[in-house]
């Protein structure tokens, strides 16, 4: 048994139910990825109290989030999942008596050594005592096992919310903060605004951003943080109280707010909030942080069957394991990490079979290269790696450092980041984990003996027949996306289980295959995802082939190459039980937690009528509802939204207060010196907001008046004359109007005769979230009905 996590706490078996018990089906392999999966933060503590604050201008009130006396509102409020192990100070069995001694925090195992150190040096993480699973001695590396300290991980102790992990402050000063809270056990003085005097800026700024008061706690996020969720086929009977039995750590995260976490320290009026905290539960905006200006929050996808996930063929760049570098080698194509015999990397070009990746397959050099970028999205390596290559949202003039993005440099991370390093040489263990995911039946679900049970069901439910029916419905019409078998499907097995491993499918029901977005016609904005182009920071996270890959012709956005607009046809396995649907989780009932208290409500109505305008009486979002049958209720509903695309009530998230966002509070144009301040009226569609290249229409302003021969050449290819006209005329009339002002002054981008602003300068021109898909709307009832009887088969 692996006790290496939560010393004393774990040894005293807490609570029971515990981690390590639901360890014991895994191999060392498996075990070793799992707990990766579930703990690892790779020192990104250091990116959410530091640099998230103080260089991106975003802050998260954990104390919100996570605070004991907040726990019954963690599920309901931020869709996180609590931490069985787990305790309240103060309640009998606890070994916390009071919230001073966890500074407001429940008590985890592995605290009592923990707080300790809070204030103090010398904390060793956990993760130095990390159990490694069996070394590969096959690999080119050799058979020396030179696999980076497993301190470099950082696992810390656990919040209380599955995936986020704690740490303890060193500089954290105790007298300052009861001079600033009152007590340990209180935040309320770091959380509040710096000055209650609304003419000042810091009445919209509180002390997260400041940094000469320390917390006592350094919050991490391991990649868990997304996708553990709950069982399907197990849910607890309280999804405020579970136990290890009901957690999934693959499963995704469909209550998940994560998004609203990030910004759970900033008021809502403010740009940062607007740009992330539109989300959706169980979607977050992964382009967030490396901000791409295309909103695009995506689902906490499932990951199942993987072993019987297509791949395709794929010319690759990338770093692959040696054995040595030549002499003299360029340390961009070969390098050995120093004192570690044998140890080397080596870049080059091959073609490869690889799976697509992400939801227009942006991710397409490798499954373990997905898995290790993950880390970067949740701020590991920040300083050392991909912080400067990401834009400043401040910095408008193109001299500027960080006025855009760069690529990020695989070869320098592992060079100067030991986290980096340390992810890696264990990434295999982290594939063998997923790798033992697999699908969950709705007939396991319901306790029932045989599929032949569940379909007797479903046909008292659907009609004589349904079931069969449904099967040809879909081997006509749907197969052909979302099957991996070859066709013709007339009598191709969909639920098929590899003879060697019955629990496997053969099936992955998706061919993974990339199509145009307009084709599929649903809300193209994570079609738009950037960050993956060749000038972009993920770049090398792409392979050759993605980045050759054409233009959607008939996507209306401005810019639109290297590799954009596509969605991957995604797998149906377990679709009855991660309702709702789409890429974005907008097809189907909008859900939400219901929280008791309304602070932690976070739930806005995206309904809306055909003028845009928010209903006034709009259908209720329906509540959390893990269990099988709630999961199961949800998918017939949306089902029905996903067949029926003309009943569907349309869906645009909208901004709820006015906006000001200082653009460019000193602006020069010529010798004019003025100031542009942008509006952003409530009612605003939001994607309009956070998919506007504001720096783009800053810059091309200057470029009319100074460097028109520049312009001309930006646009010559991209523009047809007519649009280039148009173009310039709209650039001179807010040209004209900036200096008729003489004085900054503020543009309402909304209406004329600025419309010109949204043609050219947003990166996402769709507003409707639950379009699209339209395929089986021509079906008759019977097959409608007959198809979702099916698919919950599946």
């Amino acid at each position: 048994m692996c006790t290496l996590f939560w010393g004393e706490a774990r040894a005293q078996s807490m609570l029971s139910g515990d981690y390590v018990a639901t360890n014991a089906p895994y191999t060392e392999s498996e075990r070793a990825g799992r707990e990766v999966w579930f703990f690892a933060t790779a020192f990104n503590d250091r990116f959410f109290t530091y640099a998230y604050p103080q260089r991106l201008g975003a802050a998260i009130d954990w104390y919100k989030v996570l605070a004991a006396e907040h726990r019954d509102q963690l599920f309901q409020g931020w869709g996180a999942i609590p931490d069985p192990d787990c305790c309240i100070p103060g309640q009998p069995s606890c070994p916390a008596k009071s919230l001073d001694q966890t500074y407001g925090f429940p008590y985890c195992p592995g605290d009592a050594d923990l707080l300790r150190h809070v204030g103090k040096q010398g904390y060793k993480d956990p993760a130095c005592l990390f159990q490694d699973g069996p070394y590969n001695k096959s690999t080119p590396h050799g058979a020396v096992d030179q696999r980076q300290s497993a301190c470099d991980l950082r696992f810390g102790t656990s919040t209380g919310a599955l995936g986020f992990r704690k740490f303890p402050n060193p500089r954290f000063d105790a007298e300052k903060w009861k001079a600033l809270n009152g007590s340990l056990a209180s935040w309320d003085g770091y959380r509040k605004f710096l000055s209650n005097d609304p003419a000042k800026a810091d009445s919209r700024m509180n002390r997260l951003f400041d940094g000469s008061i320390e917390p006592p706690f350094r919050i991490g996020m391991a990649c868990g943080a997304c996708h553990i969720s709950y069982k399907p086929d197990n849910p607890p009977a309280d999804p405020n109280h579970p136990q290890w039995e009901n957690i999934d750590g693959l499963v995704g995260n469909q209550y998940s707010r994560v998004s609203q976490m990030l910004a759970s320290g900033m008021a809502k009026h403010r740009l940062e909030w607007q740009l992330i905290g539109w989300a959706r539960p169980g979607t977050v905006d992964t382009s967030a942080l490396p901000m791409d200006t295309a909103a695009n929050p995506g689902t906490m996808n499932a990951i199942i069957n993987f072993m019987k996930r297509p791949l395709h063929q794929h010319d690759v760049l990338k770093w692959r394991k040696a054995s040595a570098c030549a002499e003299g080698a360029d340390p961009a194509a070969c390098w050995c990490e120093p004192g570690k015999p044998g140890k080397c990397w080596e870049r080059s070009q091959k073609t490869e079979m690889v799976a697509n990746i992400l939801k227009g397959g942006e991710d397409s050099i490798g499954y373990e290269e997905a898995i290790q970028r993950v880390f970067f999205n949740i701020g590991s390596c920040s300083e050392q790696c991909w912080l400067n290559h990401i834009p400043d949202l401040r910095a408008v003039d193109p001299a500027q450092r960080n006025y855009g993005q760069t690529p990020f440099d695989i070869g320098q991370c592992r060079r100067d980041c030991a986290s980096f390093r340390a992810i890696e040489d264990r990434l295999g263990d982290v594939v063998a984990f997923f790798l033992t995911a697999r699908p969950t039946d709705l007939y396991k679900a319901r306790g029932m003996a045989s599929e032949r049970d569940l379909e007797v069901a479903l046909e008292r439910e659907f009609g004589a027949g349904a079931v069969a029916q449904g099967r040809r419905v879909f081997a006509q019409g749907c197969a052909r996306c979302h099957s991996s078998q070859k066709g013709p499907y007339d009598n191709v097995d969909f639920r098929a289980v590899d003879p060697a491993d019955p629990t496997l499918r053969v099936d992955w029901l998706g061919n993974d295959e990339a199509t145009l977005a307009t084709e599929v016609g649903t809300y193209d904005a994570r079609a738009l995802h950037a960050n993956h182009m060749p000038s972009r920071v993920w770049a090398q996270y792409a392979s050759n082939t993605l980045h050759q890959r054409p233009a959607d012709p008939n996507l209306k956005e401005l810019l639109k190459g290297s590799g954009r607009g596509y969605y991957r046809n995604i797998s149906l396995l377990s679709v009855w039980a991660h309702a709702p649907f789409m890429h974005n989780n907008a097809v189907g009932p909008e859900i939400c937690g219901k929280p008791t208290d309304p602070d932690y409500d976070l739930y806005y109505s995206p309904y809306v009528d055909d003028a845009g305008q928010p209903l006034a009486d709009p259908p209720p979002c329906w509540p959390f509802d893990p269990s099988v049958e709630g999961r199961y209720k949800l998918y017939k509903a949306s089902m029905e939204e996903l067949l029926n695309p003309a009943s569907r009530v349309p869906k645009m998230f909208l901004v709820q207060d006015d906006i000001i966002i200082d653009v460019a509070p000193e602006l020069k144009i010529g010798d004019i010196t003025t100031g542009l301040t942008l509006k952003i009226p409530r009612g605003f569609p939001a994607v309009a907001l956070n998919s506007l290249r504001y720096k783009d229409l800053m810059h091309d302003m200057v470029l009319l008046e100074r460097h028109q021969d520049e312009l001309d050449a930006k646009y010559k290819d991209v523009l047809t004359p007519a649009q280039y006209a148009d173009l310039k005329t709209g650039l001179n009339d807010l040209r004209e109007r900036l200096l008729k002002e003489r004085e900054a002054f503020v543009m309402d981008i909304t209406g004329d005769p600025n419309t010109f602003v949204q043609r050219y300068y947003s990166n996402v021109l769709e507003r409707i979230e639950n379009k699209g898909h339209r395929f089986g709307e021509d079906l008759s009832p019977n097959d409608k009905k007959a198809l979702i009887a099916f698919m919950a088969t599946l």
